[in-house]
């Protein structure tokens, strides 16, 4: 498996992952003190939607283009509408050429206070990155591991945040690696909000991760919930393309799993290939 972010932009597993993303930054701004988000495996931060890796997976088509020609309810367009607005802001011309990852979505919904750490080992998505924050006083990009990074940066001085983990997963032992860091990363900063996103191909192992992370997270005092999304837009495929996508949500805001369970009830028809898609939410236990 390899799911870098280039060739993926834009596609229906970033659309499911940055509209998670934009609703928990949403609630950690209703507090005024101050948060920080920690990106694992930041990638280059802006994505061209007319260069060749984006042409050549062509993911966008079937993922941001058509949920921006959707129609929604009014309920769920004012949850969907801070992801959307922030993706129209990189497409003044109303034309859909660029694609902003994780690292830009969660610079958009900073406030002053805020602060944002972006790891990323590779040197040209580094450089990109760099470039596209334009020397952000709010954003450090650290030229260091993910996985080194994780249990080091938290945590972090704010004591409020989102760690984001989202690997490439070209490593066959990549969700033994992803479950053991959030563990050593979870130990020493058993408050903050994770996100982990995966390719859910293989029930075993999705199992498997959900069910570590879970009793992990139940083991803390106060015990920490843990919510399980995962949005299929297709039967799973015996080759590479992706057609199921997941993330767990350690210690979620209490709003999520209502506002996801509209917003994912109205993704299905839009995202869905060859058919409506399916998706799956629950609190996995320990």
């Amino acid at each position: 498996m390899n799911y870098r972010h280039a060739f993926h932009a834009g596609g229906f597993a970033d659309v499911i992952k940055h509209i998670v993303l934009t609703r928990i930054l949403l609630h950690l701004q209703d507090k005024p003190a101050a948060f920080r988000v920690i990106d694992t495996h930041a990638g280059a931060g802006l994505y061209d939607l007319t260069g060749d890796e984006a042409t050549r997976s062509g993911e966008f088509l079937t993922g941001i283009a058509r949920v921006l020609q959707a129609r929604f309810s009014e309920q769920a367009y004012a949850l969907l509408s801070p992801y959307l607005d922030i993706v129209r802001s990189f497409n003044p011309k109303a034309e859909l050429v660029a694609y902003p990852g994780s690292p830009l979505i969660a610079r958009a919904l900073l406030r002053p206070q805020d602060r944002m750490t972006l790891c990323e080992l590779a040197p040209l998505p580094r450089k990109q990155l760099i470039d596209a924050l334009r020397r952000d006083t709010q954003a450090r990009v650290v030229d260091l591991d993910g996985w080194v990074a994780l249990p080091a940066f938290v945590p972090p001085n704010e004591r409020r945040g989102l760690v984001l983990i989202d690997p490439a997963f070209e490593a066959k032992d990549e969700f033994e690696r992803l479950a053991n860091r959030f563990t050593s990363a979870f130990s020493k900063w058993p408050t903050g909000i994770y996100m982990l996103w995966y390719p859910a191909k293989s029930r075993r192992a999705t199992d498997d991760l959900a069910h570590h992370v879970a009793s992990r997270a139940d083991s803390a005092k106060p015990s920490g919930k843990v919510l399980r999304v995962e949005f299929s837009v297709a039967p799973q495929s015996q080759g590479e393309a992706l057609t199921s996508t997941g993330l767990l949500v350690v210690n979620p805001p209490w709003t999520l799993p209502d506002e996801l369970k509209l917003i994912l009830s109205e993704l299905q028809k839009p995202l869905g290939q060859g058919g409506a898609a399916r998706f799956r939410l629950e609190f996995p236990k320990a």
